[in-house]
Protein backbone atom coordinates (compact mmCIF):
# COMPACT_ATOMS: atom_id res chain seq x y z
CA UNK A 1 0.00 0.00 0.00
CA UNK A 2 1.78 3.71 -1.23
CA UNK A 3 0.89 6.59 1.15
CA UNK A 4 -0.80 7.58 -2.14
CA UNK A 5 -3.73 4.45 -2.41
CA UNK A 6 -6.79 5.93 -2.91
CA UNK A 7 -6.02 9.55 -3.58
CA UNK A 8 -6.59 10.83 -7.48
CA UNK A 9 -4.13 13.06 -8.47
CA UNK A 10 -4.46 16.16 -11.56
CA UNK A 11 -0.51 17.10 -12.85
CA UNK A 12 -0.60 20.21 -15.08
CA UNK A 13 2.21 20.22 -17.74
CA UNK A 14 2.92 16.47 -17.27
CA UNK A 15 3.81 15.20 -20.60
CA UNK A 16 7.74 15.42 -19.61
CA UNK A 17 10.09 17.20 -17.41
CA UNK A 18 9.24 17.60 -14.18
CA UNK A 19 5.80 17.17 -14.06
CA UNK A 20 6.35 13.81 -15.69
CA UNK A 21 8.84 12.76 -12.72
CA UNK A 22 6.14 13.95 -10.30
CA UNK A 23 3.18 12.08 -12.34
CA UNK A 24 5.17 8.75 -12.52
CA UNK A 25 5.95 9.28 -8.42
CA UNK A 26 2.78 9.87 -7.62
CA UNK A 27 1.31 6.85 -9.19
CA UNK A 28 3.87 4.71 -8.04
CA UNK A 29 2.47 5.85 -4.42
CA UNK A 30 -0.67 4.61 -5.31
CA UNK A 31 -2.59 7.66 -6.59
CA UNK A 32 -4.80 7.37 -9.56
CA UNK A 33 -3.19 10.49 -12.09
CA UNK A 34 -4.42 12.87 -14.78
CA UNK A 35 -1.43 13.38 -16.98
CA UNK A 36 -2.08 16.98 -18.70
CA UNK A 37 -0.43 17.82 -21.94
CA UNK A 38 -1.32 21.45 -23.97
CA UNK A 39 0.48 20.09 -27.14
CA UNK A 40 2.59 16.61 -26.61
CA UNK A 41 -0.37 13.79 -26.74
CA UNK A 42 2.34 11.52 -27.58
CA UNK A 43 4.65 12.73 -24.43
CA UNK A 44 1.85 12.05 -22.01
CA UNK A 45 0.50 9.01 -23.60
CA UNK A 46 4.33 7.82 -23.33
CA UNK A 47 3.98 8.62 -19.45
CA UNK A 48 0.72 7.05 -19.06
CA UNK A 49 2.23 3.70 -20.27
CA UNK A 50 5.22 3.63 -18.21
CA UNK A 51 2.50 4.12 -15.21
CA UNK A 52 0.56 1.39 -16.69
CA UNK A 53 3.22 -0.49 -16.90
CA UNK A 54 4.30 -0.60 -13.92
CA UNK A 55 0.90 -1.07 -12.15
CA UNK A 56 -0.69 2.18 -11.85
CA UNK A 57 -3.69 4.10 -12.68
CA UNK A 58 -3.43 6.87 -14.87
CA UNK A 59 -5.02 8.72 -18.11
CA UNK A 60 -3.70 11.73 -20.57
CA UNK A 61 -5.66 14.88 -20.67
CA UNK A 62 -5.20 17.66 -23.46
CA UNK A 63 -5.67 21.13 -22.30
CA UNK A 64 -4.32 24.57 -22.02
CA UNK A 65 -4.66 25.53 -18.27
CA UNK A 66 -4.37 29.18 -19.42
CA UNK A 67 -8.24 28.89 -21.14
CA UNK A 68 -10.99 28.67 -18.39
CA UNK A 69 -12.90 25.92 -20.18
CA UNK A 70 -9.73 23.77 -20.79
CA UNK A 71 -8.66 23.99 -16.84
CA UNK A 72 -12.36 22.76 -16.38
CA UNK A 73 -12.44 20.03 -18.67
CA UNK A 74 -9.09 18.62 -17.02
CA UNK A 75 -10.45 18.59 -13.68
CA UNK A 76 -13.75 17.32 -14.73
CA UNK A 77 -12.36 14.55 -16.47
CA UNK A 78 -10.53 13.56 -13.52
CA UNK A 79 -13.57 13.06 -11.35
CA UNK A 80 -15.65 11.55 -14.50
CA UNK A 81 -12.65 9.12 -14.59
CA UNK A 82 -11.92 8.38 -10.74
CA UNK A 83 -14.67 9.60 -9.06
CA UNK A 84 -13.23 12.40 -6.95
CA UNK A 85 -10.14 14.55 -6.62
CA UNK A 86 -7.61 14.86 -4.01
CA UNK A 87 -4.30 16.21 -5.18
CA UNK A 88 -3.57 18.90 -7.44
CA UNK A 89 -0.10 19.70 -8.75
CA UNK A 90 0.08 23.03 -10.95
CA UNK A 91 3.73 22.33 -12.96
CA UNK A 92 2.44 24.06 -15.96
CA UNK A 93 4.87 26.85 -17.09
CA UNK A 94 6.81 28.46 -19.61
CA UNK A 95 10.18 30.49 -19.71
CA UNK A 96 11.86 32.51 -22.26
CA UNK A 97 14.98 35.12 -20.86
CA UNK A 98 15.73 38.44 -22.08
CA UNK A 99 17.18 41.56 -21.12
CA UNK A 100 14.26 44.50 -20.15
CA UNK A 101 15.29 46.19 -23.79
CA UNK A 102 14.59 43.14 -25.64
CA UNK A 103 11.13 41.53 -24.00
CA UNK A 104 8.20 41.47 -25.68
CA UNK A 105 4.44 42.20 -24.50
CA UNK A 106 3.69 38.65 -26.32
CA UNK A 107 6.56 37.16 -24.04
CA UNK A 108 5.15 38.92 -20.97
CA UNK A 109 1.28 37.65 -21.71
CA UNK A 110 2.28 34.17 -22.65
CA UNK A 111 4.47 33.67 -19.47
CA UNK A 112 1.87 34.85 -17.44
CA UNK A 113 -0.83 33.72 -18.62
CA UNK A 114 0.29 29.90 -18.33
CA UNK A 115 2.52 30.13 -15.22
CA UNK A 116 0.22 32.54 -13.17
CA UNK A 117 -3.42 32.57 -14.61
CA UNK A 118 -2.92 29.24 -15.23
CA UNK A 119 -2.52 28.05 -11.44
CA UNK A 120 -5.44 30.41 -10.58
CA UNK A 121 -7.53 28.91 -13.47
CA UNK A 122 -7.00 25.01 -12.74
CA UNK A 123 -7.29 25.85 -8.73
CA UNK A 124 -10.51 27.79 -9.25
CA UNK A 125 -11.87 24.51 -11.32
CA UNK A 126 -10.49 21.99 -8.88
CA UNK A 127 -11.29 23.65 -4.85
CA UNK A 128 -15.23 22.52 -6.18
CA UNK A 129 -13.95 19.11 -5.88
CA UNK A 130 -11.35 19.22 -3.37
CA UNK A 131 -12.41 17.82 0.41
CA UNK A 132 -11.07 17.89 4.18
CA UNK A 133 -6.78 16.58 3.97
CA UNK A 134 -6.44 17.42 -0.17
CA UNK A 135 -3.32 19.10 -1.15
CA UNK A 136 -2.27 21.77 -3.63
CA UNK A 137 1.24 21.98 -5.30
CA UNK A 138 2.48 24.98 -6.96
CA UNK A 139 6.06 24.38 -8.65
CA UNK A 140 7.35 28.11 -8.58
CA UNK A 141 11.70 27.91 -8.80
CA UNK A 142 14.00 29.45 -7.04
CA UNK A 143 13.92 32.54 -9.22
CA UNK A 144 11.45 34.00 -7.19
CA UNK A 145 13.78 34.83 -5.14
CA UNK A 146 17.30 34.41 -6.78
CA UNK A 147 16.11 36.23 -9.49
CA UNK A 148 18.66 36.23 -12.04
CA UNK A 149 19.55 39.23 -14.67
CA UNK A 150 17.49 39.09 -17.79
CA UNK A 151 14.64 36.90 -16.14
CA UNK A 152 12.70 39.60 -15.51
CA UNK A 153 9.18 38.08 -16.78
CA UNK A 154 9.54 35.10 -15.35
CA UNK A 155 10.86 35.39 -12.19
CA UNK A 156 7.80 38.26 -11.74
CA UNK A 157 5.72 34.86 -12.66
CA UNK A 158 7.03 32.51 -9.69
CA UNK A 159 6.91 35.70 -7.47
CA UNK A 160 3.01 36.07 -8.03
CA UNK A 161 3.23 31.92 -7.99
CA UNK A 162 4.79 32.12 -4.01
CA UNK A 163 2.22 35.11 -3.06
CA UNK A 164 -0.77 33.47 -4.81
CA UNK A 165 0.15 30.11 -2.53
CA UNK A 166 0.68 31.83 0.13
CA UNK A 167 -2.81 33.36 -0.12
CA UNK A 168 -4.90 30.87 -1.22
CA UNK A 169 -2.90 28.74 2.06
CA UNK A 170 -5.06 31.06 3.85
CA UNK A 171 -8.49 30.91 2.23
CA UNK A 172 -8.22 27.08 1.88
CA UNK A 173 -7.18 26.72 5.29
CA UNK A 174 -10.31 26.60 7.06
CA UNK A 175 -11.62 24.11 4.44
CA UNK A 176 -8.32 21.85 5.73
CA UNK A 177 -6.45 22.32 2.09
CA UNK A 178 -3.31 22.35 2.26
CA UNK A 179 -1.54 24.86 -0.51
CA UNK A 180 2.75 24.85 -0.95
CA UNK A 181 5.07 25.40 -3.12
CA UNK A 182 8.23 23.77 -4.48
CA UNK A 183 11.36 26.06 -5.93
CA UNK A 184 13.41 24.37 -7.76
CA UNK A 185 16.92 25.17 -8.56
CA UNK A 186 18.21 24.14 -12.48
CA UNK A 187 16.67 20.79 -13.34
CA UNK A 188 17.99 18.74 -16.16
CA UNK A 189 14.98 18.68 -18.28
CA UNK A 190 14.04 18.61 -22.45
CA UNK A 191 13.04 22.02 -21.58
CA UNK A 192 16.76 22.90 -20.39
CA UNK A 193 18.31 21.21 -22.83
CA UNK A 194 16.16 22.62 -26.00
CA UNK A 195 16.96 26.22 -24.47
CA UNK A 196 20.73 25.86 -24.13
CA UNK A 197 20.48 25.81 -20.35
CA UNK A 198 22.52 22.37 -19.87
CA UNK A 199 26.08 22.27 -21.03
CA UNK A 200 26.30 26.23 -20.73
CA UNK A 201 28.09 28.65 -18.55
CA UNK A 202 24.75 29.67 -16.69
CA UNK A 203 24.82 25.81 -15.68
CA UNK A 204 28.22 26.34 -14.47
CA UNK A 205 27.67 29.37 -12.55
CA UNK A 206 24.63 27.15 -11.07
CA UNK A 207 26.68 24.95 -9.78
CA UNK A 208 29.27 26.82 -8.31
CA UNK A 209 27.14 28.12 -6.23
CA UNK A 210 25.02 25.48 -5.74
CA UNK A 211 26.57 23.74 -2.13
CA UNK A 212 25.93 20.00 -3.34
CA UNK A 213 27.59 20.76 -6.16
CA UNK A 214 25.21 19.49 -9.17
CA UNK A 215 21.79 20.84 -11.18
CA UNK A 216 19.11 18.70 -10.61
CA UNK A 217 16.54 15.74 -11.90
CA UNK A 218 13.16 15.23 -12.11
CA UNK A 219 13.31 12.67 -9.14
CA UNK A 220 14.88 14.94 -6.60
CA UNK A 221 11.71 17.74 -7.07
CA UNK A 222 9.03 14.35 -7.71
CA UNK A 223 10.16 13.13 -3.91
CA UNK A 224 9.23 16.51 -2.73
CA UNK A 225 5.90 16.56 -4.55
CA UNK A 226 5.21 13.08 -3.00
CA UNK A 227 5.84 14.48 0.51
CA UNK A 228 3.73 17.50 0.33
CA UNK A 229 1.29 15.41 -1.31
CA UNK A 230 0.66 12.99 1.36
CA UNK A 231 -0.58 13.03 5.30
CA UNK A 232 3.16 13.24 6.30
CA UNK A 233 3.12 17.03 5.42
CA UNK A 234 -0.36 17.36 7.07
CA UNK A 235 0.60 20.14 9.12
CA UNK A 236 2.41 21.81 6.75
CA UNK A 237 0.56 24.91 4.67
CA UNK A 238 1.84 28.20 3.00
CA UNK A 239 5.37 26.86 2.68
CA UNK A 240 7.77 27.38 -0.15
CA UNK A 241 10.04 24.23 -0.30
CA UNK A 242 13.27 25.61 -2.27
CA UNK A 243 14.82 22.37 -3.68
CA UNK A 244 18.03 23.73 -5.32
CA UNK A 245 20.97 21.69 -3.63
CA UNK A 246 21.46 24.91 -1.25
CA UNK A 247 21.73 27.33 -3.92
CA UNK A 248 20.74 30.61 -2.77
Amino acid sequence: MGKLSGKVAVVTGASKGIGAGIAKALAAEGASVVVNYASSKAGADEVVSAITSAGGKAVAVGGDVSKAADAQGIVDAAVETYGRLDILVNNSGVYEFAPIEEFTEAQYRRQFDINVLGVLLTTQAAVKHLGEGASIVNVSSVVSTITPAATAVYSGTKGAVDAISGALARELGPRKIRVNTINPGVIVTEGTHSAGVIGSDFEAAAVSQTPLGRVGHPDDIASIAVFLASDDAKWLTGEHIVASGGMR
